[in-house]
């Protein structure tokens, strides 16, 4: 037992450790070592990286902040870390402002790379908290971290203390922290996309660094006064001349410190008294001062230039405000000494010792400066544009608007550029124009300068990252579109117009390449369910998996164990066990191959756009619920419920299907009881991308086992006329099949396909409504494409054999050539047609330059060109034009074609007279079959409707 719970205790004494560390060095040391107990990557695991560590540690003390936590990720506008889940973001410099920036997109499931130039928190200076800020806090669990934070009516914390408090909050939310690395300068993308398709990148020290390779979609400068980013002109605001003094001195936490009061803040005008006092017992002239208590004994006040020349702090007067304040004019012991009296006397002599703190460089920590000049970036954020690569940049805390001191609204007007900064990378990462992105970001950076407790939203537990919860006025927008045309770097002057028209968001191609394997993750995922735990099967893609035929067959099994024994497949036969689930898959199921079993061994990776519209279908069929035996034998209905591959290939992953509410439900019952001429007259209307045929199939299948019994009774019968055709087309002698093949009737497929189409298969019929089906077109492109490959596998290979199953009519064509205008044409704007590929727009009538439909032309194969029905009656008379048959005439071939070998031109009399007997026995069994059920479907509709 003891054994058991160690590694537990373990992990809370490691979680203690990382709650209580005191530097930014031990944080980041117990985390990473409490990652590693858990068995957590916090480079791969899920965002935000405190739900998988809630999953493994089993903490009373974790608890609560885990809850709130959990409150804080709640907010709708984080839609649940997805809001900006494709989107990476790299911030320079790890101070507060920095920090809030990088909690707040990991809320949102960005992905986020913070840099940080040191590796120590040593600034002692104290902040004034506005109450928002406090309440911001508290929700993110301060006081967890804290335990002092804000206490009574204490409203102040070290900026040390805060950035412990953020980064040990970034580190449990996932952010990829990374000390000692100081960004250098952005590096373009490269010129030559075709070779390196690299995006924006960083120059960082030291340069061998990994994140010199990352490649970022936004970066956000947080470096203070010194921001390093190019691009942002400042503007400086002078007044009359104003010098601070901080000092801190060391807190003891004893109990006569303790009992000394703060000085929240003195003004002259306020207190002239005191001021006077203080001036006439030290010497010193001050304009305010205040004393706060945290880890150190904070103040900070403000001197007259006068009374430091006097108490010689300042060596020299110099008009020059540099000069003035030079280190080589300031007397670092007299100010020492003048900020030690000045407090000893704020303090009425309380306090027992007055040593000072140690910074950074660690030397007591006293500074004198000037903030009579403070400055402000001129704009927010900016667009960089370079080789369709953008970049979002932006800029928050003191390097986008430096605080006055004496007013303490520095962290207070961090923290809400900090949130406005967020809600613009959301509006980006959610595919919004650029100009207005900026617009939106540039009218509150208006209202921030201006922003006080006063004016902003009473009700601070609403505040979000929403600037409507925080701000009072945000719209109409104070800065339109036109007016930050500027602010898009293109790399090209800028000219006179303000056409905003050319400014378009471009994707990522980053993302792009990514978003085609993100597709067809849910596919994978479900594919990896169903075929789980069978003997041989490892299913880590949706291309090599497969190629054994076990995995195929396996997922057949897992919905139908008793069309194929599992247990007897031996994985060394490829061929026969991918022929086997081949074969079922269409004989049961009604799922076509697209490819022969020869091409699928072929190659070493199937193609896989045709994997990915091949298993697409059984996805569609089998996804809701594993369907019951016998249930799947109606091949008529499962292809009124498939849905066509092309379509379902551009809908993968966004649309898959889609449930009903009761409203729906009920709309589609009425639409079920339309007559048969609406639903052909709608399937005909649809248009060349075929949406509207694919969503009225998608509602049919969606409809399951609530289809009415007129729709089961007309599949009942059509598997009879199904089988009919099936008996008459297998008695028919070979003799007449030799005639079929001559006359054309098969002449869309290519020679290699004909003896597999023609003969009878040799498998048993399990199913009533089964019948032997020729290769679709859509299926002979994809073995084309396949071709293909193997061709160029060859030729890389060093072989000159082309394959001899490339038809010679496509053999000149290329899947990414457009066959009439020779342009590139990628898959989801091809269109393809007698082994052709082209552009939409290109498939025009050779005669009258009509757009064409895949359902309506002829080909003129000698010619190489098509035309429209109109005008095909002049070009009929040439033997090699081809028709294509109608979805009316594609249903009624099976009824024609027996009846139209008698009126074919015959080769010899003998084998019309041969052929004719059998045709006319079976045209009379239709017949009467017809009629027979016809009969029987309107004797029960009477019934149902009784």
């Amino acid at each position: 037992m003891e054994d058991q719970s160690f590694p537990e205790c373990q992990a809370q004494e490691l979680f203690d450790e990382f709650v209580s560390a005191s530097t930014c060095r031990a944080a980041m040391r117990s985390f990473s070592q409490l990652c590693e107990h858990l068995q957590l990557d916090p480079s791969t695991a899920e965002r935000p990286l405190y739900r998988p560590i809630k999953r493994r540690l089993n903490y009373w003390r974790a608890n609560g902040l885990w809850a709130k936590l959990d409150r804080r990720g709640a907010q709708e506008e984080y839609q649940r870390a997805r809001a900006c889940s494709d989107v990476t973001c790299v911030i320079i410099g790890a101070g507060p402002c920095g920090l809030r920036t990088a909690v707040e997109l990991s809320f949102m499931g960005a992905r986020v790379v913070l840099l940080e130039k040191r590796d120590t928190f040593s600034r002692n200076n104290v902040l004034h908290l506005w109450p928002f800020t406090i309440h911001d806090l508290r929700g993110l669990g301060a006081k967890k971290f804290y335990g002092r934070f804000c206490a009574g009516s204490i409203d102040h914390i070290s900026i040390r203390q805060l950035q412990l408090v953020l980064l040990k909050v970034a580190l449990l939310l996932g952010v990829e922290v990374h000390v000692n690395v100081e960004f250098k300068k952005l590096v373009e993308p490269a010129e030559d996309q075709h070779r390196h398709k690299l995006g924006w990148r960083m120059e960082v020290s030291p340069k061998n660094h990994p994140v010199s390779q990352l490649e970022f979609d936004v970066i956000i400068g947080a470096d203070g006064r010194r921001n390093t980013l190019p691009g942002f002109r400042r503007k400086e605001f002078r007044g009359k001349l104003a010098i601070a003094i901080t000092a801190n001195f060391k807190n003891r936490n004893t109990t006569a410190e303790a009992k000394v009061e703060e000085i929240s803040g003195v003004a002259f005008i306020f207190n002239q008294r005191f001021f006077q006092e203080l001036r006439q017992e030290t010497g010193i002239d001050l304009e305010n001062i205040v004393y706060y208590k945290d880890d150190t004994h904070y103040f900070v006040m403000t001197a007259k230039k006068q009374s430091l020349l006097e108490k010689g702090v300042i060596l020299q007067d110099f008009a020059d405000t540099e000069l003035l304040l030079s280190r080589g004019n300031v007397d670092q012991n007299a100010l020492q000494a003048y900020a030690r009296e000045a407090a000893d006397f704020s303090t009425n002599h309380q306090l027992p010792t007055l040593d000072f703190a140690m910074n950074h460089y660690g030397q007591p920590d006293v500074a004198m400066f000037d903030f009579t000049c403070m400055y402000a970036s001129e704009n927010a954020a900016m667009v960089r544009q370079r080789h369709g690569h953008q970049l979002l940049v932006t800029l928050v805390g003191d390097s986008l608007l430096e605080p006055f001191w004496p007013m303490g609204t520095g962290v207070a007007r961090g923290f809400l550029a900090a949130l406005d900064s967020a809600w613009m990378i959301r509006s980006w990462a959610q595919g919004a124009a650029p100009l207005d992105v900026l617009a939106e970001r540039e009218s509150l950076y208006r209202l921030l300068p201006q922003t006080t407790p006063e004016n902003m939203q009473k009700n601070i537990t609403l505040y979000s990252v929403d600037p409507t919860t925080r701000y009072m006025n945000t719209s109409p927008l104070t800065v339109t579109p036109a007016q930050v045309r500027h602010l898009v770097d293109t790399g090209e002057e800028a000219g006179l117009t303000t056409d905003c028209s050319d400014i378009i968001r471009l994707p990522s191609p980053r993302y792009i390449r990514q978003e085609s394997f993100s597709q067809s993750n849910q596919l994978l995922t479900w594919c990896q369910e169903q075929t789980c735990g069978y003997h041989g099967v490892n299913v880590t893609d949706l291309t090599t998996s497969w190629r054994s035929g076990l995995a195929l067959c396996a997922l057949i099994h897992r919905h139908r164990p008793d069309l194929i024994d599992f247990d007897s497949l031996d994985k060394s036969s490829v061929e026969e066990n991918t022929r086997l689930g081949f074969d079922v898959a269409e004989r049961e199921f009604g799922i076509s191959p697209l490819m022969t079993v020869e091409e699928m061994s072929s190659v070493e990776e199937p193609d896989s756009l045709s994997m990915v519209m091949y298993l697409s279908q059984f996805y569609q069929l089998l996804k809701d619920s594993p369907p019951p035996a016998g249930c799947l034998r109606h091949i008529t209905d499962l292809r009124s419920a498939l849905i066509a591959p092309a379509s379902l290939l551009s809908r993968l992953g966004t649309s898959l299907s889609r449930k009903r509410n009761p409203k729906e439900h009920r709309e589609a019952l009425g639409k079920r009881r339309k007559t048969s001429q609406q639903r052909r007259e709608q399937q005909e209307s649809c248009d060349l991308n075929g949406d509207v045929e694919s969503q009225s199939f998608e509602e049919e299948f969606v409809g399951g086992a609530s289809r009415s019994r007129v729709r089961l009774m007309a599949n009942q019968l059509q598997a009879k006329l199904d089988e009919s055709s099936s008996t008459c087309r297998t008695s028919s002698s070979p003799a007449s099949a030799d005639f079929r093949r001559q006359q054309g009737e098969l002449s869309s497929l290519p020679p290699a396909s004909e003896p597999a189409d023609i003969q009878p298969t040799a498998a048993p019929v399990h199913s009533s409504s089964w019948r032997p089906k020729k290769r679709t077109l859509q299926q002979e492109q994809m073995s084309f494409r396949f071709k293909q490959k193997l061709k160029a596998q060859a030729v890389l290979d060093g072989d000159e054999q082309v394959p001899e199953q490339v038809p010679e009519q496509v053999s000149s064509s290329c899947s990414h050539i457009c066959f009439f205008c020779k342009q590139r044409v990628y898959v989801m704007e091809r269109l393809s047609a007698e082994g052709l590929f082209f552009h939409r727009s290109c498939f025009q009538c050779g005669s009258c330059s009509s757009p064409l439909r895949l359902a309506s032309y002829t080909y003129d194969q000698h010619a190489g060109r098509f035309y429209c029905l109109q005008r095909s009656e002049c070009h009929l008379s040439a033997p090699a034009v081809r028709k294509r048959p109608t979805p009316s005439d594609r249903a009624a071939s099976h009824r024609t074609s027996i009846g139209s070998q008698s009126s074919a031109p015959s080769l010899s009399d003998s084998l019309i007279s041969a052929g004719r007997r059998p045709s006319s026995v079976c045209l009379c069994v239709c017949v009467c079959l017809c009629v027979c059920a016809a009969v029987l479907v309107c004797w029960q509709l009477l019934l149902y409707w009784r």
